[in-house]
């Protein structure tokens, strides 16, 4: 499908990416920019990349551009590569919000070169290392403003990311920042909290060791995330992620005022009404 491409960034999704398609023969040639040249050394030895060359060298060789860095460094660095393609070339970015880097880009000459998308999966890892090749297999991605792309340019992401095992939706960009701050970023600083909760009041570690099961090492697995990926999240969506917050502190404040009340009927009730989730997660 792609003669060459670069990934900007190569860490767990970029890296992750760069391994499935040239498992799948979907690329020939994955060229690596990253500000850190032990993570473009760590990926040159894992196979992720095949060489690594500066960002305009890099642009100018290839089909495919595709971006997965901090979404705060994600909109100055789009800016300088939509400077740089032409169009023939197709840009991506796989950030976890989408308003701010689609108004940025609203007006660019080259604004139909790029897709904007969101791979709906992660790990609390980083890093080249943690990549892997089995990552997005019956995943979801979504393709924002695709109205505002070129329908060719669409349509080969759309392709890739079928090949990759993943299923493809669509919303604007403003949808899906709301809808990712209540599925995706209020686990994260619920996660980030709970660590923090249990790290003040459990002060010695061996007890946190052995008694922590696997009910408390899902529900704060997350608290182990990069917090120079995660707080660029917040801030560029601080708006739905307040929101979510709000509702979310109100559901904690019925179940400490249950239990401070002795009410345990309806304490049963919230964790019945809780329970609906199931129809919707298996």
């Amino acid at each position: 499908m792609f003669e060459t491409i670069t990934i900007v960034g190569v860490g767990l999704i970029s890296g992750s990416f760069a391994l499935i398609l040239k498992d799948k023969g979907l690329v020939k040639h994955v060229i690596g920019v990253s500000r850190t040249e032990s993570s473009i050394q760590k990926a040159l030895e894992l196979g992720i990349i095949d060489e690594a060359l500066p960002l305009e060298e890099a642009v100018k060789k290839s089909d495919l551009v595709y971006v997965a860095i901090p979404v705060d460094a994600t909109i100055p660095m789009m800016q300088r590569i939509m400077d740089l393609i032409t169009d023939k070339q197709i840009v991506a970015d796989a950030g976890s919000t989408k308003d701010a880097l689609c108004q940025a880009l609203a007006g660019h000459p080259m604004r139909k070169r790029f897709v904007a998308t969101h791979p709906m999966w992660g790990t609390e890892y980083s890093g080249p290392e943690a990549a892997v090749r089995e990552a997005f297999t019956g995943r979801t991605c979504v393709i924002c403003e695709k109205e505002k792309s070129d329908p060719e340019a669409v349509a080969t992401i759309e392709k890739v990311y079928r090949e990759l095992g993943m299923r493809v939706t669509y919303m604007d960009a403003h949808s899906h920042d709301m809808h990712a701050a209540y599925v995706s970023h209020i686990s994260h600083i619920t996660s980030f909290a709970l660590a923090n909760t249990v790290l003040e009041k459990e002060k010695e570690d061996n007890a946190i060791f052995e008694l922590a099961g696997g009910g408390f090492e899902s529900t704060v697995r997350l608290a182990k995330s990069s917090p120079s990926m995660w707080l660029p999240i917040f801030k560029q969506n601080r708006e739905h992620v307040l929101d979510v917050l709000n509702e979310h502190i109100t559901q904690l404040r019925k179940f400490k005022s249950c239990i401070e009340k002795e009410n345990y009927e309806y304490l049963r009730e919230l964790m019945e009404s809780a329970n609906k989730i199931n129809r919707i997660i298996h």
